[in-house]
């Protein structure tokens, strides 16, 4: 198949090695990342499937190895590109352009044995730094707002610097939460508050993904076993986490994503909370946080062994609180295991 790439992380799933100005064209048996001088050193050393090629106009070079290879057909993703980067790289070329949106991603839906245990190695530290943070907070978050909290967060999941980021923390307070991708603000934590946080960090590049939602008594954990003050905020979390729950006992491989789904939402809505549930049930994990397969109440797509997701239903009042609970998971012999 020919195809040509420009995302980072498509990049990295063909030769091992990306980095922020490359290209990777695949034409038959041939392979080539273009790059410029700067990268030229790294890209020559990792990369062993492909011919490095080191050139201050990427696009223009792409357009001369097309050209030359008088192929009849080329792939691309049009999700990558952008109209001028397009243009250059197609300029003059006497070829059929196929679109193929999510092309890498559609590559790397199922997941091999190896980038499993990536991801299993990277939920693992994830949730090390939660528990850090816990204590972060227990032993001086309490008074802090929610910047200094986001920044603490942080802290712990990048172990001071040492680690990658899926993504900037979600780290909201009470009525905060109910916005499911808060900003900080100025509101500062105090005891027996919620709090909502959801972080990830990466390892080996690739993320991981949780969520938690707890009350902050003395000595809170973020554990799924949390006590509120409120009768109110008691019930949605009880049927959040049964609906979290739910799905992760009976979702099976050979289920449609829109059916795991349904998982989740049927409980929340017996349960009086359906107009609060205001997104999907989860998002496939790999490279990117956000990969296929999508459990949606749209999706068709048929959930396979060795796909990871994640399972992260909510409750959502506005201007009273926000309750999510997120696990990443993988199918594996039919069922799902918690990573």
């Amino acid at each position: 198949m020919n195809y040509i790439l420009k995302d980072e992380n498509s990049l990295y799933y063909e030769c091992g090695y990306s980095c922020d100005n490359a290209l990777f064209i695949s034409l038959g048996s041939e392979k080539f990342f273009l790059t410029d001088s700067r990268y030229q050193q790294e890209a020559t050393e990792i990369i062993k499937n492909a011919t490095v090629i080191i050139e201050g106009d990427l696009y223009k070079k792409a357009n001369e190895i097309i050209k030359k290879s008088k192929i009849k057909k080329l792939n691309y993703d049009p999700k990558e590109w952008s109209i001028f980067a397009f243009e250059q790289i197609t300029n003059g070329l006497d070829i059929k352009l196929k679109a193929k949106p999510d092309f890498s991603h559609k590559k790397r839906i199922i997941k091999s044995y190896k980038e499993i245990e990536l991801l299993r190695k990277a939920v693992k530290l994830g949730a090390k730094s939660f528990d850090e943070f816990a204590k972060m907070i227990n032993s001086n978050g309490f008074g802090k707002d929610e910047y200094e909290l986001t920044y603490m967060a942080k802290t712990a999941l990048s172990k001071y610097g040492k680690r990658e980021l899926s993504f900037d923390p979600i780290v909201a307070v009470n009525a905060n939460a109910s916005k499911p991708h808060a900003l900080p603000t100025n509101k500062t934590l105090t005891k027996n508050d919620l709090l909502l946080v959801d972080a990830g960090l990466k390892y080996k590049r690739y993320c991981s993904d949780r969520t938690r939602t707890v009350s902050t008594i003395n000595g809170f954990n973020f554990s799924t076993k949390q006590k509120f003050k409120s009768k109110k905020v008691q019930k949605a979390y009880d049927t959040v986490l049964k609906a979290h729950d739910n799905a992760i006992s009976k979702a099976r491989s050979g289920m449609k994503a829109k059916e795991v789904d349904a998982l989740t939402r049927n409980v929340i809505e017996k349960a009086g909370f359906g107009e609060y549930y205001i997104h999907s049930t989860g998002h496939g994990v790999g490279l990117d946080i956000h990969e296929m397969p999508y459990i949606s109440t749209k999706s068709d797509t048929i959930i396979e062994d060795r796909m990871v997701y994640t399972i992260e239903p909510g409750i959502y009042i506005p201007n009273e609180f926000g309750i999510r609970i997120e696990d990443m998971v993988v199918m594996i012999d039919g069922k799902i295991e918690v990573l």
